[in-house]
């Protein structure tokens, strides 16, 4: 689809949309947008305001993006249908996060995240119809059906999930910046969790020896502002989760812009390379509940969430530039949107064609192979 030939950064060129009058902007010609907010920084010089991006970068920015929103609001319906099981933390309000990070590092670089996995995993290069076999526990998932919502992998593009347990994908991170280090191989991983976990031990015994050993480690703390129904407020002391590597250096980023995430994110892999870990708080925002269990408005207002669509969401910010910049028209904008519509429906109908697990799956992935049960 002509859609779909946008998902990866800097498209050489592409066809023309349907119904559009002329071609969506694909040059690659320089130009330089100020951030939405400045960087505020701890212990450390933040980087420029002033971010280098062309015009097809943006539209891709718009396109995965929208994508990403698309694929989680067809999530929920199917959660609701009970073709989804189990749990299921979605992303919507958050995609500036993932695709502005992953516009300014490689896939050598190592990402590993907690539950809210989703989007990660396509800004990685992952397909649709693979996440939404994961998601309905089908066998052609990423993780062969086997880990659901919670527990995306896509080891090729170094994406390490995916993880439940509260704070724990951070010592990993840890170790994968430690295995990057050893191996000199002038690459970082990003470890990302979220406010609710920023309070946990393990992560700042984790940052301790990171900085002691000075790996490229960065901490990415996605505050959403609310860990599960807890304001940030009520569970920190000090919710200036950039400030909380003490020793470690911060940066604050306006985690609803991607231009401020992808410069943020090469100032990061910059500094971690040379000097060691640092700490990037995203101030984001999630629509969604905490989870589907969750109706996420009974410790927040209705007013606040609309707020927030209203004056931050970041696809109506790249809207707005590319509209601004007279790269993209209204219409053409919303031709792709239906695209995207498609693009997604068609990749539920083709998942929903993969069978589930057959039983004997139970015992795979469980014990080195040689030293398990025997089925019989």
């Amino acid at each position: 689809m002509a859609a779909a030939m946008l998902l990866r950064r800097l498209p050489a060129a592409r066809p023309p949309l349907m119904a559009a009058t002329r071609l969506i902007s694909d040059s690659t010609a320089p130009l330089t947008i100020e951030t939405s907010m400045p960087f505020t920084a701890h212990i450390v010089d933040p980087p420029s305001r002033d971010v280098a991006t062309t015009p097809a970068e943006l539209v891709a920015f718009f396109h995965d993006m929208s994508l990403m929103r698309r694929m989680e609001i067809a999530a929920d319906s199917l959660y609701k249908a009970k073709l989804i099981r189990g749990f299921c933390h979605l992303y919507d309000g958050q995609e500036a996060v993932c695709a502005g990070m992953e516009a300014a590092i490689t896939r050598k670089d190592s990402i590993i995240t907690a539950y809210r996995d989703h989007c990660i995993f396509l800004s990685r290069g992952g397909d649709l119809v693979t996440a939404f076999a994961e998601l309905m526990g089908r066998q052609v998932g990423c993780s062969r059906g086997k880990g659901g919502s919670m527990h995306f992998y896509k080891k090729d593009a170094n994406f390490y999930g995916g993880h439940g347990i509260v704070g724990a994908q951070v010592p990993l991170g840890c170790g994968l910046a430690f295995a990057q280090k050893y191996r000199k191989e002038d690459t970082v991983s990003f470890s990302l969790y979220g406010d609710g976990a920023a309070n946990q031990g393990q992560l700042f015994e984790a940052l301790n020896i990171s900085a002691l050993w000075k790996l490229p480690a960065i901490l990415v703390c996605e505050n959403n502002h609310y860990g599960m129904g807890t304001a940030e407020w009520r569970a920190a002391k000090s919710p200036s989760y950039y400030k909380r590597g003490d020793y470690v250096p911060g940066l604050k980023v306006d985690g609803m812009d991607v231009l401020a995430v992808k410069q943020a994110c090469k100032f990061a892999k910059e500094h971690a390379i040379a000097n060691g870990p640092i700490v990037l708080e995203m101030d984001t925002y999630r629509y969604h509940g905490h989870s589907m269990s969750d109706p996420g408005s009974t410790y927040r207002t209705r007013d606040e969430i609309s707020g927030v669509r209203q004056e931050r969401d970041p696809i109506e910010r790249v809207r707005k530039l590319l509209l601004a910049h007279d790269l993209a028209t209204p219409a053409e904008l919303k031709d792709m949107e239906k695209e995207i519509r498609k693009e997604v429906d068609a990749a539920i109908a083709k998942a929903k064609e993969s069978p589930m697990p057959d039983a004997s799956e139970l015992f795979t992935n469980v014990y080195v192979k040689g030293f398990g049960v025997e089925v019989s």
